[in-house]
């Protein structure tokens, strides 16, 4: 669903740039392609006032630069056209596995550069696009652990878990559901996830976006993970405060000038997972 909704946000968008275009002229079609780069630029500045300590001008104006090529990356190419580009990978006598969870508006398509070099390394990888797009996060748990044991059945061991934003509280809430039927549990990666919520939230639509929002009951009785490395950045527009993204004892990792996209894009975050693959665990706090 979210694939269809997005290639037609994409064709409107193209639609009103031709008609502001043909109207006005070219350079203000193009500029109309270029609002959501100004809406971003709004979502950084007010960081200012939200994090403290406040983060710098020049980390904020390198975040949003970044932010307007993965945002365009994701919205505008990869998650609408490109969703099933990289399908599943189960190669027979992979001994690795990783599950990847996207967030909310997004669909599997937001990891095909990891799938890609997943896919690379001959690591057994399943990508789910959870649906319904603007359901209960409760409604993800049976999608996912039919990935996990998808992944069980052919590697004989638990995953790990990778989840940009609003799927590690999808990862949280299948952990509550189904966590008793597994023996080991797993490795987590986050990215940019609303573990205590989010202020912006409170624009999103549907179930899942009230259920992210701060002080929310069903947040509250949310449990948490066993084994967590937290990524997060005093300037990720979507969640925020900053320490929202840091779950009560997880390994936080700080990332500077990078956005809220941009996370799944780092190199850190790559790094972190080819340590969970290698079977090492990552004991103390860090700052990145």
């Amino acid at each position: 669903m979210n694939g269809r909704l997005q290639r037609i946000w994409v064709l409107l968008r193209l639609a009103v740039a031709a008609g502001v275009g043909w109207r006005f002229g070219w350079a203000w079609g193009l500029l109309t392609l270029g609002l959501h780069a100004a809406v971003l630029a709004a979502g950084f500045v007010q960081l200012r006032w939200v994090n403290r300590p406040a983060p710098a001008w020049g980390q904020l104006l390198r975040a949003w630069v970044h932010e307007v090529a993965a945002s365009e990356l994701a919205f505008s190419w990869r998650q609408p056209w490109r969703e099933w580009a990289e399908p599943d990978h189960l190669p027979a006598g992979a001994t690795q596995g990783v599950l990847l969870v996207h967030g909310f508006a997004c669909n599997r398509g937001r990891w095909n550069g990891w799938m890609e070099r997943l896919r690379e390394l001959g690591v057994a990888f399943v990508a789910p696009s959870l649906e319904p797009a603007f359901g209960s996060i409760d409604d993800y748990a049976e999608e996912i652990e039919a990935g996990v044991r998808r992944l069980q059945a052919l590697t004989g061991r638990m995953p790990v878990l990778c989840a940009h934003s609003m799927g590690g509280l999808a990862l949280r809430a299948w952990w509550r559901r189904f966590g008793t039927g597994h023996a080991q549990a797993p490795r987590v990666i986050t990215l940019g996830s609303p573990h205590q919520g989010t202020r912006m939230a409170a624009l999103g639509l549907g179930a899942n976006a009230a259920q992210m929002r701060r002080g929310s009951r069903w947040l509250a009785e949310l449990p948490g993970l066993p084994d967590v490395d937290a990524f997060w950045t005093p300037c990720d527009q979507v969640v925020n405060p900053a320490e929202t993204a840091i779950p009560a004892g997880a390994r936080a990792h700080r990332l500077d000038g990078v956005g809220h996209m941009g996370l799944v894009h780092s190199n850190e975050a790559w790094d972190c997972l080819q340590t969970a693959l290698a079977g090492s665990s990552l004991s103390t706090p860090r700052r990145i």
